[in-house]
């Protein structure tokens, strides 16, 4: 039997160093996305590694990957704020597996929404207000910008918008 092109699967404490790899290639690509800077996950040690890939999947939230014929190609995770509805976060997909002929986005995204509709009645994300990219993606997938915003976690001066998705 044939391996399917797209797999969508949990990560697990083993995934470690892709999951490493992955995060440090994300943050090098679209360093606006993420609340976190190159250098400071670089210096993160193993078992912090370890511990993010770990995540997996749990009452309180998931982490995906999408393995593209055998090359981790995207992640996308969830997690459930207290008192709120669930949380997308970290989501990415390397440039070599970007568009729809790919499917990556939209496998790991239906995968985050499976697990977020059995925890609330709507997704909820942050996206940065320069990300268009990003902000044109969630928008064809049902998003609407809720008219919150938040500063950015590494300059205040700089502003998240608050999108939501009923599921």
């Amino acid at each position: 039997m044939l391996e399917p092109a797209l797999i969508i699967r949990p990560t697990t404490d083993t995934d470690w160093r892709e999951v490493r790899a992955l995060r440090l290639e994300m943050l090098q690509d679209t360093p606006e996305a993420f609340g976190e800077t190159f250098a400071a996950a670089s210096a993160h040690p193993e078992s912090e590694w370890r511990m993010r890939a770990a995540r997996g999947m749990s009452a309180t939230g998931a982490s995906l990957v999408a393995i593209y014929q055998g090359e981790w190609a995207g992640t996308m995770g969830v997690f459930l704020p207290e008192d709120e509805d669930p949380m997308l976060v970290g989501v990415y997909v390397t440039p070599r597996f970007r568009g729809p002929q790919f499917g990556v986005a939209d496998a790991l995204l239906a995968g985050i929404e499976h697990w977020a509709s059995t925890r609330g009645s709507s997704l909820t994300l942050h996206v940065h207000e320069v990300n268009a990219r990003a902000q044109a993606y969630y928008r064809k997938r049902g998003f609407r910008v809720t008219g919150r915003t938040f500063p950015y976690a590494l300059n205040a001066r700089e502003r998240e918008l608050e999108m939501q998705k009923p599921l």
